[in-house]
């Protein structure tokens, strides 16, 4: 049996879990193509979730400016990935979503990346996977939990 001495202390998991995530830009890195930028590929998946909200929540959700997100709004237009229309509610605001190009993007994106995680994952023991994806999980739930706690009114985080 692990004594509690032996088990590792947060501050080590999240050293451990930063160079994780700094290896795992790297592999999706290489998975991304063009033209979509970091902060851009945000957009898209913060629209996924939140289908025809307006530039302000979405600047909220991105913790930025409205003309921060208007500019990357601009772009994603730009090269089809997202379309802007009019409110059903306001004549002067506009609602954002995803285009059918922009979901194509966002699911071809997480092919490729689940595809450069399975070259890497399959060169693990099984024993070690197993425990990743235990970890995982309980990861995913407490980012989760704290995540929404800050969230804004009406948008799920990405």
């Amino acid at each position: 049996m692990t004594s509690p001495s032996s088990y590792p202390r947060p501050d080590e998991v999240a050293r451990a879990t930063s160079e994780a995530a700094e290896l795992l830009e790297v592999l999706w890195g290489r998975a991304s193509t063009a033209p979509v930028s970091v902060s851009q590929i945000r957009v898209l998946f913060i629209l996924e979730h939140n289908d025809g909200i307006n530039l302000r929540t979405l600047a909220e959700a991105l913790g930025s400016t409205p003309p921060s997100a208007s500019r990357l709004c601009d772009r994603l237009q730009a090269v089809g990935l997202v379309e802007r229309g009019p409110s059903a509610s306001s004549r002067r605001e506009l609602r954002l979503r995803l285009s059918r190009s922009g979901r194509s993007y966002l699911a071809e994106l997480r092919a490729r990346r689940e595809s450069a995680l399975e070259r890497v994952l399959a060169q693990m023991p099984t024993a070690q996977r197993t425990a990743l994806m235990e970890g995982l999980e309980a990861f995913s739930a407490a980012a989760a939990a704290q995540i929404h706690e800050g969230d804004v009114p009406g948008v799920r985080s990405a």
